[in-house]
C-alpha cells in the first residue's frame, strides 16, 4: 500500500480519534472506509449521471419497442417458468 499523507483539521482530527475510541478501529482503518465509501458513492452517481442521460433517448422512435409490452411478456413467460407471483 503506497502511503498518503492527509492534512486534517484539528476538529477533523479529534472527531476521528474519539470514534477510533468509540469503535474500536485504527484511525487509518477509519480512514480507508470513508475513502471507500466516497468511491463508491462517486460511482452510484456516476451510474445515475449515465441513466438520466439515455431517459428517454427512444421517445422519437416510432419504431421502438413497447417496453410495457416487453415486460409484460417477460412476466408471463417468468409465470410459465415459476409460476404465478405470490404477493
Amino acid at each position: 500500500m503506497q502511503p498518503d499523507q492527509l492534512a486534517l483539521s484539528p476538529a477533523d482530527s479529534e472527531a476521528v480519534r474519539q470514534l477510533a475510541q468509540r469503535t474500536g478501529k485504527a484511525e487509518t482503518e477509519l480512514l480507508h472506509e470513508a475513502v471507500a465509501e466516497l468511491m463508491q458513492r462517486a460511482t452510484l452517481e456516476n451510474w445515475q449521471v449515465a441513466l438520466r442521460r439515455v431517459k428517454g433517448m427512444w421517445a422519437d422512435h416510432p419504431d421502438a419497442p413497447d417496453v410495457r409490452k416487453l415486460r409484460e411478456g417477460w412476466e408471463n413467460r417468468m409465470e410459465d417458468i415459476t409460476g404465478p407471483a405470490h404477493d
